[in-house]
């Protein structure tokens, strides 16, 4: 199917197909485009959207960040596409936005799909501050996303990750602004959802590489055996980027769930 992309204001998107909607969320260190290999496989049954988060890619910032200013902005875009009920798919950063969109929005979540992700920031252990200022250090140092997109994404990733796949991720860390990297990072921080899981009740998928070691298998873990009824897969040889890393088996995980929790059929 063909993608299309809208570069409307606030938030801008591409999408592909018809049907049910898929909304993917991106992480931190990636954007609309990062969701290619799921838009283009997915679209022959679901009308399949990647947004830009506030301040990333095309859409516009949002001052302060916050999961709160998220959530509305994945309100209003459902909104926008006229659909009440969306399936909600997110990845790392992606993934926990849409744990917030699902408790304040759980009549707009048709099932809830998450990769590579935690119920809370340093889960284990990890010091809010320290982890910021190693994150923001590149952009104090005067370097833009683009100058260490790379570096970053194959510290996170597998170590099979290469070739076209990584270079797509590269080019899609580097539509990231440096003030929309710096927000999106101290906004990631005061993420914390674990008290409320048990409020999460529909149908939910839990996916995580098995080499991830950003938000290692205990994360997912913990998410499935809090929400009620989640099933989680792991997939092997991937890092943090499982949409990216392994598309063929994420995509076809992904596809099977929908079909059980939606209305398409095989």
């Amino acid at each position: 199917m063909p993608v299309i992309d809208v570069d409307r204001v606030p938030v801008a998107w591409r999408e592909a197909g018809q049907g049910e909607v898929v909304l993917f969320l991106h992480g931190l260190g990636l954007t609309r485009t990062s969701w290619d290999l799921q838009l283009g496989d997915l679209s022959d049954r679901w009308r399949c959207v990647a947004w830009d988060m506030p301040g990333y890619g095309k859409s516009s910032s949002v001052e302060p960040l916050t999961f709160a200013a998220i959530v509305d902005a994945i309100a209003g875009l459902l909104d926008v596409l006229e659909v009440q009920r969306a399936h909600v798919c997110g990845l790392s950063l992606g993934g926990q936005q849409a744990l917030h969109f699902a408790l304040a929005h759980p009549d707009r979540v048709a099932s809830l799909i998450l990769a590579d992700t935690s119920a809370a920031f340093g889960g284990d252990g990890t010091d809010p501050d320290a982890w910021l200022k190693a994150r923001l250090a590149p952009l104090e140092a005067g370097l833009t996303p683009a100058d260490f997109a790379q570096d970053v994404l194959c510290s996170v990733a597998g170590p099979e990750f290469g070739g076209d796949s990584l270079a797509a991720a590269v080019a899609s860390f580097s539509r990231i602004t440096s003030a929309g990297l710096r927000a999106a990072c101290e906004c990631l921080t005061t993420h914390d959802v674990r008290g409320r899981l048990k409020e999460i009740t529909m149908p939910t998928l839990v996916i995580v590489g098995e080499l991830d070691e950003e938000t290692p298998l205990a994360y997912s873990r913990l998410l499935a055996d809090r929400i009620l009824g989640a099933e989680l897969v792991v997939i092997d040889g991937a890092g943090h980027l499982s949409p990216c890393e392994a598309p063929v088996e994420f995509n076809a995980t992904v596809r099977r769930f929908l079909v059980d929790a939606g209305t398409v059929r095989p």
